[in-house]
């Protein structure tokens, strides 16, 4: 038997928008050890990735920005009879078309990304709640550090989901066991993080940073929530693991610092 022992069981998987996307990574992990996965996908037209990626596979459309979308997801799961031992959120957007200041952000685009990147995660929840098994794992996918300012509005979006998760975990507690966490990743390489502005700038830095000097790879994050969806978990509650290769604790790497004093010199 598989360590993760998540043969059999049956995740929903929000996320999947191409072969680089960490919902896809995630997906393909948990496969592998022989559970089976159900999809949800933003647009018709994404159905077709699934499609190509996971033959076989059921996917549906949710439009987790569209309160009747969400309601049709609750009502689908429940006219199947579908048991979920757990579903993985791997929902985010922000309106970067035209970069402006922190403090220019237009409204409505911050509020888009709050109802797709946080809030989302508890309307998912709520639709899917009835049909998840009392031991349940929820997992959300957050950044390392809400406060760097290369994410622009999207640092505080991810702030609120940090936030969100032991509230909606200590809210779930009074129905049964099921746990709710967060996988605070450092910057990786998906197509979804190219639209951040300076995007790539700032990966070669974090890459930098990281103690092994190598970056962070998507396959790293997927098995971080492979592991929170697993029983092997069961004592992980209501937290943001942190999985950055110590990026986090090496800000100031002398290398780094060196490389910058020397070009300032010169």
């Amino acid at each position: 038997m598989s360590f993760l022992n998540l043969k059999d069981k049956t995740f929903l998987i929000a996320g999947v928008a191409n072969k680089k996307s960490v919902a896809t990574f995630c997906a393909q992990t948990l496969i592998a050890e022989g559970a089976r996965c159900l999809f949800t996908v933003q647009k018709e037209e994404q159905i077709s990735s699934i499609e190509k990626l996971f033959p076989g596979s059921k996917a549906i459309v949710v439009d987790v920005s569209s309160k009747d979308s969400l309601q049709k997801l609750s009502h689908y799961v429940s006219s199947v009879s579908i048991r979920l031992d757990g579903f993985l959120h791997s929902l985010a957007f922000a309106n970067f078309e035209n970069p402006a200041p922190f403090h220019g952000t237009k409204r409505e685009d911050f509020l888009e990304a709050a109802q797709i990147s946080s809030f989302s995660l508890v309307e998912m929840t709520n639709a899917l709640k009835d049909s998840l098994s009392e031991d349940a794992s929820i997992v959300t996918i957050s950044i390392s550090n809400t406060r760097a300012t290369s994410y622009g509005y999207l640092g505080p979006v991810k702030a609120m989901l940090d936030a969100t998760v032991p509230y909606l975990a200590k809210s779930l507690s009074e129905f049964g066991r099921i746990r709710v966490n967060a996988v605070g990743a450092g910057p990786l390489k998906t197509s979804a993080s190219a639209g951040i502005p300076n995007y790539i700038d700032n990966y070669l830095f974090a890459e930098a940073l990281t103690l092994r000097k190598k970056a962070l790879e998507t396959q790293e994050v997927a098995n971080a929530v492979a592991f929170l969806l697993s029983e092997r978990s069961s004592g992980i509650n209501a937290t943001t693991m942190l999985v950055d290769a110590g990026m986090s604790c090496n800000y100031f790497d002398e290398k780094v610092v060196a490389g910058f004093t020397k070009s300032e010199k010169n």
